[in-house]
């Protein structure tokens, strides 16, 4: 079975889809992990993000895998690293070049067969990674929900986490290659007055439905 969780940030998807995956006893794979472990080596490379041609060079020399919920890149962990400002700042540059999206997909996909399915979130997962997945759901809230959230993990003001959200929904939403939408068939679940437990359990029950 494989069951995908979309939407932008700030919605409640990672901490989600892992709970989901644990109690429907399914591996998860956090897609975004490989965006970022792509611009850390970009820009250890020194490379310049916008950069489609160097950019996919570096990428196309990377190996990559996630095991236990920790993110290797050319096998060294870099789990920590990739969630640093200056990643987060340019992953959606380098996310938005079409061969880097292309290498990535396969080796997502690769993960989730040698895995035999699982609960996988992004960003384009239900309408481009695995368009026929047995669940489909897209996440969402307000901005101001989501920025809120996103600023108690970070200890960032709202406003400088909105202002840094708004910017991310931009770009992914009108990049050329995949861009952030809701995919078709998908099932809307916005988490902006919904507990934890509430979105998860909307989750399950999805799922259930299909099993």
């Amino acid at each position: 079975m494989i069951v995908t969780l979309d939407g932008p940030g700030g919605t409640g998807k990672s901490t989600v889809s892992r709970v989901v995956a644990y109690k429907a006893g399914l591996p998860h794979l956090d897609t975004g992990a490989f965006y970022r472990a792509a611009t850390l080596a970009v820009l250890e490379a020194e490379v310049n993000p916008s950069d489609g041609v160097a950019v996919e060079n570096v990428v196309s020399q990377l190996e990559m895998s996630q095991e236990s919920g920790r993110m290797y890149l050319n096998g060294r962990d870099v789990s920590t690293e990739i969630r640093g400002e200056a990643v987060t700042a340019a992953v959606s540059a380098v996310s938005a070049h079409p061969d880097v999206r292309k290498r990535l997909v396969e080796m997502q996909r690769a993960w989730v067969e040698e895995h035999g399915g699982g609960v996988v979130e992004g960003r384009d997962i239900g309408s481009v990674v695995f368009p026929d997945a047995t669940v489909k759901v897209f996440l969402d809230a307000s901005p101001e929900v989501r920025a809120g959230r996103r600023a108690m993990e970070t200890g960032e003001s709202v406003e400088e986490v909105l202002n840094d959200l708004n910017r991310r929904d931009q770009l992914d939403s009108t990049r050329t290659a995949s861009p952030l939408t809701i995919p078709e068939g998908a099932s809307v679940i916005d988490t902006s007055d919904l507990t934890f437990a509430e979105v998860v359990d909307e989750v399950l029950g999805l799922i259930s439905a299909k099993s």
